[in-house]
């Protein structure tokens, strides 16, 4: 937290009105299944973007990253459009748009981010960026948004701002997940439970290998199989591939037999939902081990019927397999990214260490290899009195009239105000500011 004040204040010259986080996030099972109604099961990561703002009356957002290169973008956000241009700052700003576009009362903000969530390795960090943006504007101007509302106005801003037709399991699993469970999450309704994942009560680990290869959804891949999924609905006479059931699977397939990549990508979906029912009951009766060959047949079929794999991402789960892993498969968009790996605590480091000479005999960029949780958590900061900032800011906007000049006020320790995604993943005691808009 003193890092994301110290750069805000380096970037906008004056203290931020109260700092706010939103974790990155794994997907245990249930992947490219959100956007055609299914179900997943993403549990949050301790790894973090934090956003360091205050209001301003201008009407103008201006953004600054201390993990991008450059200054501070400014935006007027009369003049946010999809058109805008791109670049991390589109996170963000397409947040604000999407505010605006629903009606909220949205005004202009100085914002610093801060993260330690990695770029392209297919653990959330745009959902994050978005989450942690989204929930510093709703503080700040009084919105009052539930943690559902903050997802899907985060979610607009990816599919309508920066133009990724993405799901919403990213951004629900940056609102809501909880500590030691991951998120039984239907996307067609959002309703979600916790169910407990608890990997060290069990004598296991769960890995995450980031094969460090850059992966980009918005050139035309992830919209192509999005488009593939709801032509295969179309073509089985149902609203989404949701609706088609497992039993009926087969006779599904043989509709769509002229058409083997619809095909394909419709027995991803539909086996991918299963698997998700499959890992909820074997958690639910103790038996964590046993989810272990059900993530490797869910890469089988990313790998295969959904064709968002690559060498970097097989090699991982191949390896990690062969060393002593109960079960291994790509996580997230694909294409590169991050890989994860159920291991007993005793074959872990051979896993690892398999896992990075695989790597470097192949000619592959070393990895980077790191427990998907982490036991302990950060010190609570006491929390300061209601600032008036956001108050004045909220005001102006509503009334469109320039706020007032305030005086500067005494120096004071911002607020932590973070999503109870981040909090459960921290371990955060209850002194932590926690913004009800996740």
């Amino acid at each position: 937290m003193a890092a994301a004040v110290a750069g805000f204040r380096a970037a906008h010259g004056t203290e931020p009105a109260g700092v706010w986080a939103a974790p990155g996030r794994v997907n245990l099972i249930g992947e490219h299944t959100d956007t055609s109604g299914g179900l997943a099961m993403p549990f949050a990561l301790p790894h973090t973007t934090l956003a360091a703002a205050s209001a301003r009356p201008d009407g103008v957002l201006r953004l600054h990253s201390a993990n991008a290169p450059g200054g501070a973008v400014e935006l007027a956000l009369d003049a946010l459009s999809p058109a805008t241009g791109g670049g991390w700052a589109a996170y963000p700003a397409g947040v604000a748009w999407a505010m605006r576009e629903a009606g909220l009362p949205v005004g202009g903000a100085d914002v610093h981010f801060t993260s330690t969530v990695p770029t392209g390795a297919g653990l959330s960090s745009s959902a994050a960026l978005e989450v942690a943006t989204a929930s510093a504007l709703n503080d700040l101007y009084g919105l009052g948004l539930t943690a559902e509302r903050v997802a899907r106005l985060a979610q607009r801003a990816e599919n309508g701002f920066v133009g990724v037709p993405c799901g919403i399991m990213d951004q629900m699993a940056s609102a809501c997940c909880t500590t030691g469970h991951a998120l039984h999450l239907d996307t067609r309704d959002l309703t979600h439970r916790a169910v407990p994942f608890d990997v060290t009560a069990h004598g296991l680990r769960l890995l995450v290998v980031d094969t460090r290869v850059q992966h980009e959804l918005g050139d035309g891949a992830y919209a192509n199989r999005h488009a593939a999924c709801e032509l295969g609905a179309r073509r089985l006479g149902v609203p989404a591939l949701r609706d088609v059931a497992y039993g009926e699977l087969g006779a599904a397939l043989e509709k769509l037999a002229d058409d083997p990549v619809v095909r394909r990508r419709v027995r991803h979906v539909v086996t991918e939902n299963r698997r998700v029912e499959e890992v909820i009951a074997l958690l639910e009766a103790g038996d964590t081990r046993a989810i272990g060959p059900v993530l490797t047949a869910g890469h089988a079929s990313l790998r295969d019927d959904f064709e968002v794999s690559c060498a970097e991402l097989d090699l991982v789960v191949e390896t990690a397999n062969a060393a002593g892993a109960l079960g291994a498969r790509m996580t997230g968009g694909g294409f590169g990214g991050s890989a994860i790996a159920l291991v007993p605590d005793a074959a872990a480091d051979a896993v690892a260490a398999a896992v990075t000479e695989a790597f470097a005999a192949a000619g592959f960029r070393a990895p980077r290899v790191f427990p998907a949780a982490r036991g302990g958590g950060r010190g609570a900061v006491p929390r300061p009195g209601p600032a008036a900032a956001p108050a004045r800011a909220l005001a102006s906007a509503r009334a469109n009239v320039p706020a007032p000049p305030r005086p500067s006020p005494p120096p004071r320790q911002p607020c932590l105000r973070v999503s109870p995604a981040y909090a459960s993943a921290m371990r955060l005691t209850s002194r932590w500011s926690v913004s009800p808009g996740g």
